[in-house]
């Protein structure tokens, strides 16, 4: 509107030659010319933020994508671990003690951690349950499993008379701490992987750590969640001790 006011006014002091209308026109003119600079940065700017929410909106669909996946993937491996777990009970060696290394059998364990949980739940005390698995040469690439004496020594010098140990028929070995939360039992793993370190540096130590009622109220839940946490521990190529998730 200043625009073409200023442009009527301008025509008018030609026609007429009245200098006070060109001046009005000018003025005209500039407020018009300021109003469309004005009116283009806005645009700019609301360009500008449509952009930026437009990037984030797919930034979070992607998050949202990529959490879905993952859950997923983690309903599709504790699935899997309840499979193994009744496979492995089902399997299981009648021998208590392991002939390597004199630790208690899985099958031992499995029967030990049933009655730690009927214990606790009376008692109202935790337990926690710690997968280990130690293996040397992963720095070379050439991963193998550790000497299981080695690891045996280490976890029996390490854990009280009450907790127990026992080695798993895929060579790694499985702890029942009583009376133990999940802060407690990251100690406990990390005094053992000291142990193993200040004899051989080259050992590399992962584990999983599950506690009732912290994480299930059953044995299969707990172990099952203590088998997952060890998967998580093995996708770093160190040392790991791996917490279940309460979910």
């Amino acid at each position: 509107m200043a625009g073409l006011v200023g442009l009527a006014l301008g025509l008018a002091s030609v026609v007429w030659n009245q200098v006070a209308f060109g001046v009005v026109a000018g003025a005209m003119a500039l407020v018009a010319g300021v109003a469309t600079f004005r009116l283009v940065a806005l645009l700019r700017n609301a360009h500008r933020a449509i952009g930026e929410l437009s990037a984030k909106v797919i930034e979070l669909e992607t998050t949202v994508e990529e959490e879905v996946g993952k859950r997923a993937d983690l309903e599709l491996q504790l699935a899997n671990r309840i499979q193994l777990t009744a496979t492995r009970k089902a399997t299981q060696a009648d021998a208590l003690t392991d002939s390597v290394t004199g630790l208690f059998s899985e099958g031992y364990f499995t029967v030990a951690l049933d009655a730690r949980i009927s214990a606790a739940r009376r008692n109202l005390k935790p337990v926690a349950v710690v997968l280990i698995e130690v293996i040397e040469g992963l720095n070379a690439g050439l991963p193998r499993p550790a000497d299981p004496v080695k690891v045996a020594k280490s976890i029996t010098s390490t854990i009280r008379e009450a907790d127990t140990a026992c080695r798993l028929m895929d060579g790694g070995f499985a702890l029942v701490l009583e009376d133990t939360s999940e802060n407690g039992a990251i100690w406990t793993v990390e005094r053992i992987r000291r142990a193993l370190a200040a004899n051989d540096p080259g050992l590399t130590l992962w584990a999983g750590v599950a506690c009732y009622p912290a994480h299930g109220f059953s044995t299969e839940e707990i172990l099952d969640r203590a088998d997952l946490a060890l998967d998580m521990a093995r996708e770093w190529r160190q040392d790991r001790i791996e917490v279940a998730s309460a979910e």
